[in-house]
């Protein structure tokens, strides 16, 4: 009764509305959760056929079983230290590896060292991977502004593509023992390591700090930035040590791009493309002198202190100094580059510049093309050398600007050495596995190192030097060469370039891009294993100061067993002077004739008469000049079982012209008709007969007339001959042979002081020394076989 009661009238409707309420919100529930099982359910198929899609791609033949198992370990580690990860504000280490949470892939972060209670201040300072206006919404506080820099006929590479991984999973393929220089390997006793330390010298740059001291490092960085649901970008991050904040916009955008990171796997190990970096130190000042490698101007009014400056270099010392240090130059690598690969395991390598006295903004731009564009996992350190110089700006001041890179370490000689002995100096303290040493007025181009280092990499005795392009001393444009040359000697162990052939590159299918072997390298650029340098013995000691020192070391590789070879891909520019400023400790003449008659000496073999034949003939006469000792030189190649000079012309250099003699076979007598005779150690004259080794002689390149062991030796004073074994240092036995226009055809006595000729007797029953008569037929001689007049 008391419920109808409660029915009734309004009660009633109300008691309806409550129940539709409570049906309705359970129908509602109900179909909310079909809702979410059908959602559960799409996503579930569509995770599925990701799986799908990703199991094809994914290598299952049992050989491989064990690595996947062993990677998927790996990266459930690195994850599970990933999270343990403190913020910047902890941040103590210097690289620290971690999951993208997107796809899962391994990223690299590399923070540099701060002090307790610094804070972090990260700036983008390199153009986007594929990039959108558009960031998510877990990118708060980002703008992100696409930026189109200034094309140059030959822009930095780089290109879009998947996420580049600089981790190889904390591996060294690279298995060669660490060596140090042997013991018995002997550099300069005074050659002394900076007394200043990196730690040292920050202080020193944090007191000085009022006197324009250089800025603090900035550290590149590799960070992972998610752009959109479906995007992330791999950019190129600046850190120092201010509050932190991040910024990312597109003025501050840089050419310092990363080519995508295809890998593919061979027997070698994985492969990838050459990373091609272009790291710069602030936004790049597009209209600065001399930007990418464009030719600079000196103003009107700065004409006569560029000239005045021009002998502190020998080449435009003003120009440099407006140039920035960091300026970009064009790509000029064949296009062909941009598909090689490289390993991805390659060796470390010191790279060593020795200078003296070097203009500060050349040293400077080597240095950081360096540092700049070459990948840091690489590059174990720079060796600056300082071979004693004397100007002030190259003591406490580069000190304290290098102090900045904890990568660059000087080493300061105490007297004058050269550079071959200070190249000995940094070979001896480097760490790295390769040993590149390089100019001190250099830039390196994008993509320069890892061509080199793989060349090394898959054969450690070839020897790789990078494609020599000219920097211009008048205004300081980077110039591309021609392709296909290659560094070769003439006489006397002269440097040039020569280009090959069209018939030589077509019949043996060369291409651009492909290693050329050299017989000859330049000598201021090249990697060569540093164990193998060893094993070869250097540079030799015994040469002083500068010259000869790149034949010397070409001959020992190629005859020894190894291999130098020219790389395409790799390009360096230079600056190639038209005087040396470098001045000697002795005659800086007689010093290079020296070092070239210790290398012919050594590696030459019979040659070396050609070498001296060209000039050097003084050089024969060991009162004139001391070569030092070579016994060392000569038991190290009798050590290494080192092939013949005649080996090397004949399979390294075969275009080399090297005839043993300038002229041989029978020595014809116009006057007479008939042919000089040597028998029972006599001369004299019978009927020419090509079949008699009596009639065989031979005119050398040092001007002896010999025949096998025996010479023809005037007597001045008798006007008689004799014959006496033959001595390449007796001036006495030398005779003139086409070298006179008047006498061209004469066989002239070079150490009478009157002009004596050889001169048969009118019936052929005689010989003896006469003066000179360019008329008669009796003084006139012909070889059969002339090689070179």
């Amino acid at each position: 009764m008391k419920v109808s009661k409660y029915l009734r009238g309004s009660g009633r409707f109300l008691a309806f509305i409550f129940a539709a309420s409570v049906l309705w919100l359970l129908f509602d529930m109900a179909a909310l959760r079909l809702s979410i099982t059908d959602a559960n359910g799409e996503h579930g198929k569509e995770r599925v056929l990701k799986d799908r899609e990703l199991a094809k791609k994914i290598d299952l033949n049992p050989s491989n079983m064990k690595q996947d198992v062993e990677t998927s370990k790996r990266s459930e580690m690195l994850k599970r230290l990933a999270y343990k990860r403190k913020k910047p504000d902890g941040i103590h280490g210097e690289n620290e590896v971690f999951p993208n949470s997107k796809n899962g892939n391994i990223v690299t972060r590399t923070f540099p060292k701060l002090a307790a209670g610094s804070d972090l201040k990260v700036q983008v300072d390199t153009k986007l991977l594929n990039t959108s206006n558009k960031v998510s919404s877990g990118s708060k506080g980002v703008n992100v502004k696409k930026e189109v820099l200034p094309q140059t006929k030959a822009p930095s590479a780089g290109q879009q593509g998947k996420d580049i991984k600089l981790e190889f999973n904390g591996k060294k393929d690279y298995r060669i023992p660490q060596q140090i220089p042997p013991q018995d390997f002997q550099i300069p006793q005074d050659v002394a390591l900076s007394n200043k330390s990196d730690h040292m010298l920050k202080k020193q740059v944090k007191s000085d700090s009022s006197n324009n001291a250089p800025p603090k490092q900035e550290h590149v960085v590799q960070q992972k930035i998610v752009l959109s649901e479906n995007k992330s970008s791999l950019v190129r991050v600046k850190t120092t040590a201010k509050p932190a904040q991040l910024h990312l916009n597109g003025s501050n955008i840089q050419t310092g791009k990363l080519l995508n990171s295809t890998k593919s796997v061979t027997k070698q190990g994985a492969l990838h493309k050459v990373m091609n970096l272009d790291v710069t130190l602030k936004p790049r000042d597009v209209n600065a002198p001399g930007q990418f490698g464009w030719a600079a101007e000196v103003p009107q009014y700065s004409l006569e202190e560029s000239r005045r400056r021009w002998s502190e270099g020998y080449f435009n010392v003003f120009l440099s100094e407006q140039i920035p240090v960091d300026r970009a130059i064009p790509d000029t690598r064949p296009s062909a580059c941009a598909e090689k690969l490289v390993h991805d395991y390659l060796p470390t390598t010191s790279v060593i510049f020795c200078f003296v006295d070097e203009v500060w903004s050349t040293l400077l731009r080597s240095v950081h093309s360096v540092l700049n564009r070459s990948p840091p996992h690489l590059l174990k350190e720079i060796i600056l050398v300082d071979d004693c110089s004397t100007k002030d700006y190259l003591k406490d001041k580069l000190d304290a600007y290098m102090s900045q890179f904890p990568k660059v370490r000087i080493i300061r000689l105490k007297e004058r050495h050269g550079l071959i002995r200070a190249r000995l100096a940094g070979a001896a303290e480097a760490k790295g596995d390769v040993l590149t040493f390089l100019d001190s007025h250099i830039e390196c181009n994008v993509g320069w190192l890892e061509p080199l280092l793989d060349r090394v990499y898959l054969d450690r005795r070839k020897v790789a030097c990078p494609v020599i392009e000219v920097i211009n001393d008048k205004d300081m444009s980077y110039v591309m060469v021609d392709n296909f040359q290659r560094g070769i000697f003439k006489w006397p162990l002269v440097f040039g370039w020569s280009t090959l052939t069209d018939d030589f590159i077509r019949k043996n299918h060369i291409k651009v891009s492909d290693p050329l072997r050299c017989p000859v390298m330049a000598g201021g650029l090249f990697s060569i294993d540093r164990n193998y340098f060893y094993e070869l013995g250097g540079y030799d000691p015994g040469l002083d100061v500068w010259g000869g020192e790149n034949m010397e070391i070409s001959f020992k590789i190629w005859m020894c067993g190894g291999e130098i070879e020219i790389i395409p891909c790799s390009r360096v520019g230079h600056i190639f002077r038209g005087e040396n400023p470098y001045k000697f400790p002795k005659d800086r003449q007689k010093t290079v004739e020296r070092n070239l008659a210790r290398v012919a000496e050594v590696w030459l073999d019979e040659y070396k008469e050609i070498f001296y034949g060209h000039g050097y003939l003084h050089l024969l006469n060991k009162n004139v000049i001391d070569i030092g000792d070579l016994t060392e030189q000569n038991q190290l190649r009798q050590k290494l079982q080192c092939k013949s000079f005649k080996w090397y012309v004949e399979n390294v250099y075969p275009e080399l012209e090297a005839p043993l003699a300038k002229a041989e076979g029978l020595v014809f007598n116009l006057g007479t008709r008939k042919c000089l005779v040597q028998e029972k150690g006599s001369l004299s004259f019978g009927m020419c007969d090509l079949s008699k080794q009596s009639q065989h002689f031979s005119y050398s390149w040092v001007r002896l007339l010999r025949q096998n062991a025996s010479c023809v030796s005037p007597q001045v004073t008798g006007g008689g001959l004799t014959l006496e074994p033959c001595d390449n240092t007796k001036p006495h036995l030398r005779w003139l042979h086409k070298t006179n226009k008047l006498l061209a055809e004469h066989l002239i006595a070079e150490t009478s002081f009157q002009r004596l000729c050889l001169e048969a007797g009118p019936n052929g029953n005689s010989i003896h020394l006469k003066a000179c008569d360019e008329s008669s037929s009796y003084q006139k001689w012909q070889f059969t076989h002339y090689y070179s007049q």
